[in-house]
C-alpha cells in the first residue's frame, strides 16, 4: 500500500508522496530531461493541479498547447483529455490529485511491474487512455 513519504520511480520520472487522503493525494513529481510525455489520458472524476517548481512543463490539455515556467500552476479539468512531460530539460511539479481514489496505488503498481492484462480496468476510475 502506497504511504505519505513513499518514493516511485518510473521511467525518466520520480514521485514522492507528500499527502495521501481521501481528499486529496499531492505528490512531488521529478522529470528528468529525457523524459517523454504519456499518452494522452483523461481522469473520469478527478481533476489535477500542478504548480512547476523548477524547469518548464510541455502541456497539451484538452487540445490547448502550453509550455508552462517555474512558479506557474495550471489545472486539468475533470475528463479533460491531457499529457505533459518536462520541456528542454528536467523539472520538478507539485501535483496534486483531488479527490485520490487509488492513483497512488496505480502508480505503484505501475512502477513496481506489477500491472497484467487487467490492470487498466481495475483502475478505470482513475485513468483511461483516448
Amino acid at each position: 500500500m502506497p504511504a505519505k513519504g513513499q518514493e516511485l520511480h518510473g521511467p525518466g520520472l520520480t514521485l514522492k508522496i507528500l499527502e495521501l487522503e481521501p481528499g486529496l493525494l499531492a505528490m512531488e513529481a521529478a522529470y528528468q530531461g529525457e523524459a517523454r510525455m504519456p499518452s494522452q489520458h483523461y481522469h473520469p472524476s478527478q481533476a489535477e493541479r500542478f504548480t512547476v517548481l523548477a524547469g518548464r512543463m510541455h502541456t497539451v490539455i484538452a487540445g490547448d498547447e502550453r509550455i508552462y515556467a517555474e512558479g506557474d500552476s495550471f489545472e486539468v479539468p475533470v475528463a479533460a483529455p491531457h499529457q505533459m512531460g518536462p520541456h528542454d530539460g528536467p523539472s520538478r511539479v507539485r501535483w496534486e490529485v483531488r479527490p485520490a481514489l487509488r492513483t497512488a496505488e496505480f502508480f505503484e503498481r505501475l512502477y513496481s511491474g506489477q500491472a497484467d492484462e487487467n490492470f487498466l480496468n481495475e483502475f478505470s476510475e482513475e485513468i483511461r487512455f483516448n
